[in-house]
């Protein structure tokens, strides 16, 4: 790439630089994270390795929920299913290493994000809205890249880095990743493990919640010179999970991936990079009433009851980079990917082992799509972002039974963005954008559970949702200021909306098109000077169902986010306080697959205290005591309680308590 202004497009310099700093042995980053901040126009970018509160994250969504915006779906310990600005599920594209992943749970026990372990990663990237075409379809809410970069070495070396954790209620985690290798190849090799045992809320009640997840990776590359890169790549992971929300725990979420990538930059004055990669994740799940909790003595749930779903991945991706002039940098590219579903069951383990049944399909679906994304410079201080997707959809419905079984649709879907960004003098930074997408139903909206539409014994027809949305904001960096704006308006016709009281289908999971339309705003404003560094954070959004005239369900409160912290030499100490307001804007039994609104929710407030200590540069000792008044609270997005043996029930499923913890990071 030649010049910063292509570098600032797929990851700001400034966002890199701690990624940089452990690749190449140098000083740990010693300031602990509370909300990271927007660099770019509507990116967010941050270092999954540097220390964070609250507790560092153990998966995906728990990562997320620490930047302004998020909100997961709690469930249990882990395995929660995040939110951006009231939009969950496949309206957030996750994507792990340009790779598509997708669980197989139809109560969705296992999102995409329960499959990543994000202290094995470089960098996670947030791009917001349909602002991107390059990372696959159906990003109507955002992109969450989860990225890794390829060690480089100029001769024989390697560099390591490690991380343990100890916290409240048995809280547990190691963290080991190595890589060694010269100018021509490369080996790289991880590993994680987190365990916690059921924690409890701030009343002292035990919530059912333990969890063991452990992954391992490994990579072999040939860089037989600066600007070729071939690299063979495969994972493994598993664990286990008690969930306090549902009648049934995941004993079994395991993932086999391989991966193949190639890279070749500098082809020529017009081709500055061309990449492709092909990738085959599978997993297989099994959840059951028996493991991790104890059966009632008689009845109906007296049964051993098991349920294995499995899904199976492929997918490939080609893009090329294109400087047809010194003002302007193209991308083009084609991706395609196919996943099958299948499940089998036993309603009685002890008479009817489900490891003698066949698995049968019960879904098919593959999309073939082709992009372009191109970035031009104007003027010095002016510059078009704008791109063009076409995506082509076919879905099987693979059951046995039902109106639809057998049927297979297909449907073509488009997509695109343009915005424009204006350097406002050398401090601000203003853009504003017009993006729409088009995002076909997933498997949980068209297939899991024999879901319904509100006309037919079938949700397999519902239709594809489009969204067109405006996106406006500013960045704004001087002296010792840092201040971001974002705001969104938008309008969603066919949303996809899970309704469990339609009339004549009560209790029913009923998808229905509706129209809807959604609007809000993050906020930053961060101040620095010597020892000290203030920050705050707002984020608020507001839904409307247009069809029915009622509140878009599902839709988080209020939220605000003050932090403050000293550093002097090796120490620092800081501390941060979340204010999260009433939510009465409530269609109770409506939702997504996710989950429903239960009722409104009274606002809370929740102060956590944290530290640090250099004990060598490349050494850093941090700890934290999160919720430290031991508030008791649940969010308003939250799954509600079931009635767990030898478990209190309680309304929505409580966050932990007071939670002390401490890690120890080394770089070596």
């Amino acid at each position: 790439m030649t010049t910063i202004r292509f570098v600032r497009r797929v990851a700001p310099l400034s966002a890199l630089l701690p990624a940089m700093a452990l690749a190449q042995g140098t000083t740990l980053e010693q300031v602990i994270i509370t909300a990271p901040q927007m660099a770019d126009p509507l990116t967010v970018i941050t270092d999954p390795k540097a220390p964070r509160q609250p507790l560092p994250a153990h998966d995906g969504a728990d990562y997320l929920k620490t930047i302004p915006g998020f909100n997961v779906i709690r469930k249990g310990g882990t395995d929660g299913d995040p939110v951006f600005r009231g939009m969950a599920a496949s309206r957030l594209n996750i994507v792990l290493d340009g790779e598509h992943i997708f669980g197989g749970c139809g109560g969705r026990m296992d999102p995409p994000t329960a499959y990543v372990y994000p202290e094995s990663y470089d960098r996670v990237t947030v791009i917001k809205g349909p602002q991107t075409v390059l990372h696959g379809p159906g990003n109507s809410a955002a992109t969450v890249l989860f990225e890794r970069d390829p060690p480089r070495f100029d001769e024989p070396g390697r560099e390591g880095y490690g991380s343990a954790l100890l916290g409240s209620f048995g809280r547990n985690d190691q963290v080991l990743g190595l890589s060694a290798g010269d100018e021509s190849y490369y080996v790289r090799g991880g590993a994680t493990r987190s365990d916690m045992n059921d924690y409890r809320d701030g009343d002292g009640t035990r919530v059912h919640s333990r969890y063991t997840r452990w992954s391992a990776d490994l990579a072999v590359g040939w860089t037989p010179d600066a600007d070729t890169l071939i690299e063979l790549s495969t994972a493994r992971s598993d664990g286990e999970a008690a969930y306090a929300d549902r009648m049934m725990d995941g004993t079994l979420f395991e993932r086999t991936n391989w991966g193949l990538k190639a890279e070749r930059r500098n082809l020529s004055a017009l081709i500055d990079k061309v990449e492709g990669q092909v990738y085959y994740n599978y997993v297989d799940h099994v959840m059951d009433n028996y493991s991790m909790r104890s059966l009632p003595p008689m009845g109906m749930m007296a049964n051993k009851r098991v349920g294995n779903p499995d899904r199976e991945t492929t997918g490939l991706r080609m893009t090329a980079e294109l400087l047809p002039g010194g003002a302007t940098l193209a991308t083009i590219g084609v991706d395609h990917r196919r996943d099958v579903h299948s499940a089998r069951s036993s309603q009685n383990q002890d008479m009817d082992p489900y490891q003698l049944k066949p698995r049968m399909e019960d879904a098919r679906f593959s999309q073939t799509g082709l992009f372009g994304e191109v970035e031009h410079d104007l003027n010095a201080r002016n510059r078009i972002i704008g791109g063009l997707r076409v995506d082509w959809w076919e879905a099987e419905d693979r059951r046995r039974s039902g109106p639809t079984a057998g049927e297979t649709r297909d449907k073509t879907l488009t997509g695109g963005f343009v915005r424009q960004e204006h350097d406002l003098g050398t401090a601000t930074l203003l853009y504003a954008g017009l993006g729409h997408v088009q995002r076909f139903p997933d498997y949980w909206e068209l297939i899991s559970q024999g879901r319904e539409s509100e006309t037919t014994g079938s949700a397999f027809h519902t239709r594809p949702e489009h969204t067109t949305q405006i996106d406006v904001g500013l960045i704004h960096a001087s002296g010792p200021w840092h201040t971001s704006v974002s705001g969104f308006i938008n309008r969603i016709d066919d949303f996809i909306l899970i309704d469990t009281r339609f009339p004549g289908k009560e209790g029913t999971m009923v998808s229905r098109n509706i129209d809807a339309s959604t609007w809000g705003a993050e906020a930053g404003l961060a101040w620095s000077s010597g020892p000290w560094k203030l920050d705050g954070t707002l984020a608020y959004v507001r839904g409307e169902n247009d069809t029915d005239n009622v509140p878009l369900a599902q839709i988080p409160p209020l939220e605000v986010r003050l932090g403050a912290e000293y550093t002097t030499g090796a120490w620092s100490l800081g501390a941060l306080v979340r204010v999260v307001a009433d939510q009465n804007r409530v269609d109770v039994g409506a939702g997504n697959i996710v989950g429903q609104d239960i009722d409104e929710t009274d606002g809370f407030t929740v102060v956590s205290i944290n530290g640090s200590y250099r004990l060598r540069p490349n050494m850093l000792l941090a700890a934290g005591i999160d919720n430290l008044f031991d508030e008791t609270y649940a969010e308003h997005i939250s799954r509600a309680g079931f009635a767990v043996p030898g478990f209190e029930q309680t309304t929505r499923v409580n966050e932990p308590g007071r939670n002390l913890w401490a890690s120890l990071k080394v770089d070596f």
